[in-house]
């Protein structure tokens, strides 16, 4: 069997970035924390950026994770609330690369189907899942809970990606 490994699950935004950090062991998945990192509205949008990146870097520091899975973002209908999300995206991004952890990205959708079964689940949906999945999780927000989620979603896809992976080093 596999060695447990502690993934960390983000869920991207300027507002508001949802973590979540769960144990994988197999097949058995474990709650360990979850949280929001939330930056001040009315700074401007680079010191908003240094929050989520110091935030993030202490969650990473507390919680120590060996990987990390990010929610690819949607469409927005603003190009500017779409320009916004994803330089908090980039953040989400390049903290656990700079601290040396593998970073995977998963569609919302995937994250949905693989969660709750269904791709275009809400966020009560979600939520109410996470439960069942992680009884022992106090995801007080949705952000955490959809971050929990993604974490959930690498752990069941990650086999696959070391496989793939695996394959193609020797190839």
């Amino acid at each position: 069997m596999n060695p447990p490994i502690r993934i960390l699950g983000l869920d991207p935004g300027l507002r508001k970035t949802g973590w979540g950090v769960i144990v994988s062991e197999g097949s058995k998945l474990s709650f360990l924390a979850c949280g929001c990192i939330e930056s001040d509205p009315e700074s401007s949008l680079s010191q908003r950026l240094v929050q989520l990146h110091q935030g993030l870097d202490a969650v990473i520091a507390a919680w120590t994770p060996d990987e990390a899975a990010v929610e690819e973002t949607f469409v927005n209908r603003d190009p500017q609330s779409a320009l916004k999300l994803g330089q908090a995206r980039g953040i989400a991004l390049v903290v656990p690369a700079l601290a040396g952890l593998s970073v995977a990205e998963y569609a919302a959708n995937l994250v949905k189907k693989t969660v709750v079964g269904v791709g275009h689940a809400d966020k009560k949906q979600v939520q109410a899942m996470i439960r069942v999945l992680l009884p022992k999780a106090e995801a007080k927000s949705a952000d955490a809970a959809d971050a929990l989620a993604v974490a959930i979603c690498h752990a069941q896809h990650r086999g696959i990606r070391t496989l793939v992976a695996q394959m193609r080093a020797s190839a």
